[in-house]
Protein backbone atom coordinates (compact mmCIF):
# COMPACT_ATOMS: atom_id res chain seq x y z
CA UNK A 1 0.00 0.00 0.00
CA UNK A 2 1.10 3.43 -0.42
CA UNK A 3 2.21 5.63 2.37
CA UNK A 4 0.56 8.48 1.21
CA UNK A 5 -3.09 6.28 0.59
CA UNK A 6 -5.56 7.03 3.30
CA UNK A 7 -5.19 4.30 6.00
CA UNK A 8 -7.90 1.04 6.10
CA UNK A 9 -8.51 1.44 9.59
CA UNK A 10 -10.84 4.62 9.53
CA UNK A 11 -8.93 6.94 11.28
CA UNK A 12 -8.89 9.89 8.32
CA UNK A 13 -4.66 9.64 8.14
CA UNK A 14 -2.77 8.16 5.88
CA UNK A 15 -1.37 4.51 6.23
CA UNK A 16 2.74 6.38 6.35
CA UNK A 17 1.38 8.14 9.23
CA UNK A 18 -1.02 5.76 10.73
CA UNK A 19 -0.85 1.73 10.83
CA UNK A 20 2.40 1.73 8.37
CA UNK A 21 4.94 2.57 11.30
CA UNK A 22 3.29 0.34 14.03
CA UNK A 23 2.77 -2.86 11.21
CA UNK A 24 7.15 -2.24 10.46
CA UNK A 25 7.74 -2.08 14.50
CA UNK A 26 8.65 1.50 13.94
CA UNK A 27 6.03 3.05 16.86
CA UNK A 28 3.65 0.66 19.38
CA UNK A 29 0.42 0.85 19.47
CA UNK A 30 -0.49 2.70 22.22
CA UNK A 31 -3.51 1.46 23.20
CA UNK A 32 -6.09 -1.42 22.58
CA UNK A 33 -8.32 -0.10 20.49
CA UNK A 34 -5.05 1.34 17.93
CA UNK A 35 -3.47 -2.23 18.01
CA UNK A 36 -6.94 -3.33 16.19
CA UNK A 37 -7.52 -0.68 13.97
CA UNK A 38 -3.70 -1.70 13.09
CA UNK A 39 -4.88 -5.59 12.37
CA UNK A 40 -7.65 -4.73 11.05
CA UNK A 41 -5.26 -2.71 8.73
CA UNK A 42 -2.98 -5.51 8.73
CA UNK A 43 -5.71 -7.81 6.83
CA UNK A 44 -6.27 -5.25 4.40
CA UNK A 45 -3.14 -4.64 3.00
CA UNK A 46 -2.05 -8.65 3.81
CA UNK A 47 0.58 -8.05 5.92
CA UNK A 48 0.03 -11.93 8.18
CA UNK A 49 3.67 -11.64 9.43
CA UNK A 50 2.53 -8.49 11.43
CA UNK A 51 -0.89 -10.46 13.04
CA UNK A 52 1.40 -13.46 14.19
CA UNK A 53 3.43 -10.57 15.93
CA UNK A 54 1.18 -8.76 17.59
CA UNK A 55 -0.89 -12.05 18.60
CA UNK A 56 -0.57 -13.16 22.56
CA UNK A 57 2.04 -16.13 22.40
CA UNK A 58 -0.73 -18.75 24.20
CA UNK A 59 -3.31 -18.40 21.55
CA UNK A 60 -1.39 -17.66 18.34
CA UNK A 61 -1.66 -20.19 16.00
CA UNK A 62 1.60 -21.46 14.22
CA UNK A 63 0.92 -19.93 11.06
CA UNK A 64 -1.48 -17.85 9.26
CA UNK A 65 -2.41 -18.00 5.76
CA UNK A 66 -4.76 -15.02 4.36
CA UNK A 67 -7.69 -15.38 1.71
CA UNK A 68 -6.29 -13.72 -1.78
CA UNK A 69 -9.85 -13.31 -2.33
CA UNK A 70 -11.29 -11.27 0.28
CA UNK A 71 -10.97 -7.53 0.47
CA UNK A 72 -11.35 -5.38 4.36
CA UNK A 73 -13.44 -2.87 3.16
CA UNK A 74 -14.07 -0.45 6.24
CA UNK A 75 -13.77 -0.88 10.25
CA UNK A 76 -16.37 0.21 12.67
CA UNK A 77 -15.27 0.46 16.52
CA UNK A 78 -18.34 -0.04 18.10
CA UNK A 79 -17.08 0.15 21.93
CA UNK A 80 -14.01 0.10 23.59
CA UNK A 81 -13.08 -1.38 27.57
CA UNK A 82 -10.20 -0.12 29.25
CA UNK A 83 -7.68 -0.61 27.18
CA UNK A 84 -5.90 2.53 27.73
CA UNK A 85 -2.34 3.82 27.65
CA UNK A 86 -2.02 2.93 31.09
CA UNK A 87 -3.84 -0.05 31.53
CA UNK A 88 -2.95 -3.75 31.12
CA UNK A 89 -6.13 -5.05 29.42
CA UNK A 90 -8.67 -3.93 27.45
CA UNK A 91 -11.77 -4.71 24.72
CA UNK A 92 -11.99 -3.43 21.49
CA UNK A 93 -16.07 -4.45 19.83
CA UNK A 94 -15.92 -3.79 16.30
CA UNK A 95 -17.38 -4.44 12.90
CA UNK A 96 -15.64 -4.59 9.92
CA UNK A 97 -16.76 -5.12 6.44
CA UNK A 98 -15.56 -7.20 3.80
CA UNK A 99 -15.92 -8.96 -0.29
CA UNK A 100 -15.12 -12.16 -1.30
CA UNK A 101 -14.30 -12.21 -5.06
CA UNK A 102 -14.28 -15.85 -5.75
CA UNK A 103 -14.15 -17.79 -8.68
CA UNK A 104 -18.00 -18.73 -8.29
CA UNK A 105 -19.07 -15.04 -8.00
CA UNK A 106 -19.29 -12.30 -5.08
CA UNK A 107 -20.29 -12.56 -1.45
CA UNK A 108 -19.73 -9.74 1.35
CA UNK A 109 -20.61 -9.22 5.00
CA UNK A 110 -19.97 -8.03 8.30
CA UNK A 111 -17.04 -9.28 10.86
CA UNK A 112 -18.90 -8.70 14.41
CA UNK A 113 -16.41 -9.47 17.28
CA UNK A 114 -15.46 -8.88 21.17
CA UNK A 115 -11.80 -8.73 21.32
CA UNK A 116 -9.79 -9.29 23.98
CA UNK A 117 -6.19 -7.61 24.25
CA UNK A 118 -3.19 -7.27 27.15
CA UNK A 119 -0.07 -6.17 27.20
CA UNK A 120 2.78 -8.83 26.99
CA UNK A 121 6.59 -7.00 27.86
CA UNK A 122 4.48 -3.44 28.20
CA UNK A 123 3.43 -4.23 24.26
CA UNK A 124 -0.56 -4.72 23.46
CA UNK A 125 -1.22 -8.20 21.98
CA UNK A 126 -4.72 -9.57 20.59
CA UNK A 127 -5.49 -12.63 22.94
CA UNK A 128 -8.69 -13.67 21.40
CA UNK A 129 -12.42 -12.41 20.17
CA UNK A 130 -16.06 -13.96 20.59
CA UNK A 131 -18.82 -12.94 18.13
Amino acid sequence: METDARCPCGSGLSYGECCRPIHLGLSPAPTAERLMRSRFSAFAVGDPAYLLRSWHPDTRPATLELDADTRWLWLEIVRTERGAERDTDGVVEFRAKYRVDAPEGRSSGVQHEISTFTRVDGAWVYVDGSA
